[in-house]
């Protein structure tokens, strides 16, 4: 696998960090409410897809960090167009999530160190503990934005401790597939960094992302 690291992943990582804002506003939980029962689950496998990436890309503290503040910064630019604030519960919760799996993933990775990028069980075992740790964290969020988290209808269990097995089922997955993705695409940025153009295509393309990106929701929320 690639050993690199360098500031030079930095296009690639700012092109995850905005497909996963993409991700939350088009694919994810609607901003007007609650978390609709499972979605929360199901974007926290998503969210440690993207944040695993950004790791392997960059083997620091900061490629984890710029995915989440991009996810964010999406989610308020979607709160906007919706004319919300950004305390509703539906806009700085998960914005706390986001926070607190990219919190989670790091804590792992740090207990893990090499084995959670030199064998596949491994990976698995950091994805479904990273999701563990993330749900576990998320109650708290009353704490942080004054909002208590949604609960499953007729308890007081919050949504993510109820469909906890379902996020570490997924994270299992979608984080070994994320470290996978991140070497791919960083054995590509090698393959390509002695062509013609390449400078200008690294510069330009999460420019032309981010405002397609942006066009995009806004046509989602505005049409």
């Amino acid at each position: 696998m690639v050993k690199k690291t360098s500031l030079s992943h930095l296009s690639p990582v700012l092109m995850l960090g905005v497909i996963w804002g993409l991700s939350e506003a088009a694919l994810g939980m609607g901003l007007r409410s609650c978390a609709s029962f499972m979605s929360g689950s199901i974007m926290t496998g998503v969210a440690l897809f993207f944040i695993a990436s950004s790791w392997y890309l960059t083997r620091a503290t900061y490629g984890v960090a710029l995915v989440v503040i991009i996810a964010s910064l999406f989610k308020m630019f979607d709160a906007l167009l919706l004319s919300l604030p950004l305390l509703h519960g539906a806009v700085g919760n998960p914005i706390f999530a986001f926070f607190m799996e990219g919190f989670a993933f790091l804590l792992l990775v740090f207990i893990f160190k090499k084995r959670l990028i030199k064998h596949p069980g491994g990976q698995a075992v950091a994805g479904g503990m990273a999701a563990l740790v993330a749900v576990n964290l998320f109650p708290l969020v009353k704490f942080a934005t004054g909002i208590p988290a949604c609960v499953y209808p007729g308890t007081t269990m919050p949504l993510s401790l109820y469909y906890a097995p379902l996020a570490v089922l997924l994270s299992s997955l979608t984080v070994p597939l994320g470290l996978w993705f991140g070497y791919k695409v960083g054995t590509m940025e090698m393959n390509l960094s002695g062509t013609k153009h390449w400078k200008s295509v690294q510069y330009g393309a999460p420019v032309v992302l981010l405002l397609v990106c942006l066009g995009f929701i806004s046509f989602l929320r505005l049409s």
